[in-house]
């Protein structure tokens, strides 16, 4: 399928997103568009001391995923969403219409059809906005091999089982050219993805989910790589995936705690994803594959305070003339957020990297966050 509004080029996609911004703008001041539509918007600012190796803040201050987003029923049958987002990178604002998608509401059987632009279900965090998550910037494994946040141009359909236990499985299809832009092949169709979750209640104070996803990328790995491997030290967002293949594996543990399941008082969260990728280029062998890996724990120990640390791994095979060498990287992160209310969140954050092969730009940084959200917003999924 091809979405011949989302290929126009970068300056018909930023003249839309600018003209979407000054339309939105005027519905968040307005509070509502029309009976059932809802609009809202989020700042996102930071100041960082360094930038990381694959980071998507710049040194000293900037904008994070800043956005302007649109809501609403369209009749009985369909829902509709609209973002913008306005983020810095390389000390240069970029606009870009994220998302713009419409999904059934009433399909019998526990099924659900979703078309457009919007974020694939690869993974735990990639489907939330970055502006909701525990840190300051993504783990390594989402900041290298999806760009920080995929959204594409595609096709979903979901399951949802009609069982007490949660049990959704869903396929997308995309054009792919969102998360590899330059690739050694250009089919129409080039990313699918088959995913699965479950979860569920343990007793009246813990809660779990887990989920396995697997893309086929028809696209495959990023076409300069196979001349000269430059990424390791670049940005990550508004780029695409830094590593790609052929073949992705992901899975996803998630699990939280509060008292009687009551979380604004007390809660434990604690995540994981491990992801591998395979298929790396015609150069490459069967054993030639990236991995990465993370496992945070997020403690919200007052109403308003939390605390939480990550460990991040990232093992890349980077092509050098016409052989593969090993690169490898490591990230810790710790932060303490002080959130007054549901639209204010002030994060400290100390990051330290370690590089162990090929990625020279491996550094410490500190960073301050401030969020500020205005309007109405989805619910936070698990």
């Amino acid at each position: 399928m091809t979405l011949h509004f989302f290929s126009r080029g970068r300056a018909t996609a930023r003249a839309t997103a600018l003209l979407f911004i000054t339309c939105a703008s005027a519905t968040v001041a307005a509070q509502s568009i029309d009976a059932g539509w809802k609009a809202g918007a989020v700042l996102d600012a930071s100041v960082a001391s360094d930038a990381l190796a694959l980071g998507t803040r710049d040194k000293g201050p900037g904008l994070g995923h800043s956005d302007i987003n649109v809501s609403g029923p369209l009749g009985q049958a369909f829902q509709a969403q609209a973002t913008a987002v306005a983020h810095t990178l390389d000390r240069k604002l970029e606009v870009e219409l994220e998302e713009a998608w419409v999904q059934t509401r009433r399909l019998p059987a526990g099924l659900q059809l979703r078309a457009g632009r919007f974020a694939s279900q690869l993974g735990y965090l990639n489907e939330r906005h970055p502006h909701t998550d525990d840190f300051i910037q993504r783990p390594l494994l989402h900041r290298a091999f999806l760009g920080s946040h995929w959204t594409d141009d595609g096709l979903r359909v979901n399951w949802t089982a009609p069982t007490d236990l949660y049990l959704r499985l869903g396929l997308e299809a995309f054009q792919g050219r969102r998360l590899v832009e330059s690739a050694t092949a250009t089919p129409t169709l080039g990313v699918v993805v088959a995913s699965g979750r479950v979860g569920g209640d343990l007793g009246s104070h813990q809660s779990w989910q887990a989920g396995l996803a697997f893309m086929h990328n028809r696209r495959g790995a990023p076409a300069e790589a196979e001349e000269d491997h430059g990424h390791a030290d670049a940005h990550a967002a508004g780029h695409g995936a830094q590593y790609a293949g052929r073949r992705v594996r992901l899975a996803e543990v998630a699990w939280k705690w509060a008292p009687q399941g009551n979380n604004r008082q007390q809660q434990v969260r604690v995540t994981y994803e491990h992801a591998v990728i395979s298929g790396l280029g015609p150069l490459a062998s069967a054993g030639d594959k990236h991995r990465a890996s993370y496992l945070g724990a997020v403690w919200r120990f007052a109403p308003a305070w939390e605390t939480g640390v990550r460990a991040d791994l990232l093992q890349v095979r980077q092509l050098h003339e016409d052989a593969y060498e090993d690169g490898r990287l490591r990230e810790a992160a710790w932060m303490l957020a002080y959130q007054p209310g549901h639209a204010q969140t002030v994060r400290l954050q100390l990051s330290r990297q370690q590089d162990r092969g090929g990625f020279s730009a491996a550094s410490h940084a500190v960073q301050v966050q401030y969020i500020r959200h205005w309007g109405a917003h989805a619910a936070h999924s698990f």
